[in-house]
């Protein structure tokens, strides 16, 4: 069976606000705002519509941050927390022989940083990244894609995202959904059991 894992909150937990909240000078006033407009821009960023060295040049002006582009990025990478508990799973699910394959919105600094640091990555035949396809999840146009790119039969095809709105776009797209949070790994073991 060919598995479509999201990463972010599936494989790797993230979260941006303690990293970059730390780059915002005390003085800056209404850090909240200038954070969100991070956050907002951040899909184009991840869709491949804006370079990495631009987006971080106005990142870094947004947030009010005088240090490198070094130490940006350094705040940039430091948001990740491993999901060990699915990584048994990945682990078990590649030794059974299922095809596994990444399926997710991200940029080009946060997956390199991710595939080189953390070998659970190995497992993976490969993946379809936004930054590298003009679109991100949910529009259709990146579900498509991934059917043709990875020549996927979508109801044999397991789908395992956090979002709603990720997954209502994989039902339409045929795939076998199952909406993930790790606080509930117990039920994706039991939908697991279900469709394997």
């Amino acid at each position: 069976m060919d598995f479509l894992f999201d990463i972010g909150n599936v494989i790797i937990g993230v979260d941006f606000q303690p990293a970059l909240s730390k780059l915002i000078p005390a003085e800056v006033s209404d850090p909240e705002s200038r954070f969100n407009a991070l956050i907002e821009r951040k899909d184009d960023f991840e869709a491949g519509r804006i370079e990495p060295d631009e987006y971080f040049t106005w990142a870094a002006e947004k947030l009010g941050f005088q240090g490198t582009q070094e130490a940006f990025l350094s705040a940039w990478l430091d948001i990740f927390e491993p999901n060990t508990i699915m990584w048994s799973t990945i682990e078990k699910l590649h030794a059974d022989g299922h095809r596994l394959i990444l399926f997710s919105n991200i940029n080009n600094p946060h997956k390199d940083h991710l595939i080189q640091n953390h070998p659970i990555f190995e497992k993976f035949e490969g993946g379809v990244f936004s930054y590298q396809t003009g679109h991100i999840k949910p529009e259709p146009e990146i579900y498509q894609l991934t059917i043709d790119q990875w020549q996927l039969v979508p109801e044999q095809t397991a789908y395992i995202d956090d979002l709603p709105a990720n997954i209502a776009a994989g039902q339409k797209a045929g795939f076998l959904c199952h909406q993930y949070d790790v606080a509930r790994h117990d039920e994706f073991l039991s939908w697991l059991g279900e469709i394997v």
